[in-house]
């Protein structure tokens, strides 16, 4: 059965900023296994810095991913937006190669008043002139598109399941928060089976023992999700989903995006651990 790994979106909180650096040395003061580096503002990290991460990164063992700028819409109106779009993915994709990232998560469009179908059309043919780029680079990293929790964006299961079937070097970042708020529904254990049973239809077994899983508790409306929540504060199930997670044996990362960020990525750990090991 592959790993679990659990950690945090960024850095763990601190009285101080923590470099990525020490944000990793104080994952593994937790005793997390993870850590999702986050580069929703923008990509700033010299070549030096980023060989520094992988170098620690690998010599305690914690797994390494990469956000991408909020800042992409690969089915923007405007020429110029895309290709800006499309270079902060490939700027990320560059990153986390050096830094030793395996995986690269990123928001791919809105629908902009165009249908799903055309949108999708739209960010498949753009998408697949930065897989080719890379390639070109010889940048190997898996890009994950996230499974978004509001209306107005593109990313239904279905469509990120779609799009990694037909594409290479894709696999979906399934966040099950953003799926919660974006259905009112997907909150049960067997709804979360659901969830692994259809991706594990679609993409086959071997997603499933590497996937990359965002976690929170949130808030939402009529067009989706509003905030992210402490997981206590909320009414997300994640008992049920850790069993759902262990009874499927899903492996790969686990990044938890609560507001108190830690506290809920070891609540996780802790709840899955004896789960695990209650029924091994």
């Amino acid at each position: 059965m592959s790993k679990l790994n659990f950690g945090t979106a960024g850095s763990p909180r601190n009285p101080e900023n923590l470099s990525t650096v020490d944000g990793i040395k104080r994952i593994t003061e937790l005793g997390l296994d993870c850590m999702e580096i986050e580069f929703v503002q923008g990509v700033r990290m010299s070549k030096e810095t980023a060989k520094q991460v992988s170098v620690v990164a690998a010599n305690r063992n914690i797994r390494l991913s990469v956000h991408a700028p909020y800042f992409i819409n690969l089915n923007a109106r405007e020429a110029e937006k895309i290709q800006a779009s499309q270079l902060r993915l490939i700027q990320s994709a560059r990153a986390a190669a050096l830094c030793g990232a395996g995986d690269v998560v990123f928001h791919a469009a809105y629908y902009m008043g165009t249908t799903p179908e055309e949108t999708y059309d739209t960010v498949k043919k753009y998408f697949l002139e930065v897989i080719d780029q890379l390639a070109k680079e010889n940048i190997s990293v898996n890009l994950r598109p996230e499974v978004m929790g509001k209306m107005s964006q593109f990313g239904t299961l279905e469509e990120l399941l779609n799009l990694t079937a037909e594409t290479n070097g894709v696999s979906p970042c399934i966040d099950f928060a953003h799926w919660r708020a974006r259905t009112g529904k997907n909150n049960t254990y067997e709804e979360f089976c659901g969830v692994l049973a259809k991706i594990e239809k679609r993409l086959g077994k071997g997603v499933l023992e590497n996937m990359h899983i965002h976690v929170a508790g949130v808030a939402f409306g009529n067009k989706g999700e509003l905030n992210h929540l402490n997981l206590d504060d909320s009414d997300f199930k994640y008992d049920e989903l850790l069993r759902a997670l262990n009874d499927y044996k899903v492996g790969g990362i686990l990044i938890c995006e609560s507001p108190n960020l830690e506290d809920d990525a070891r609540l996780l750990q802790s709840h899955y651990i004896n789960l695990h090991n209650k029924n091994s």
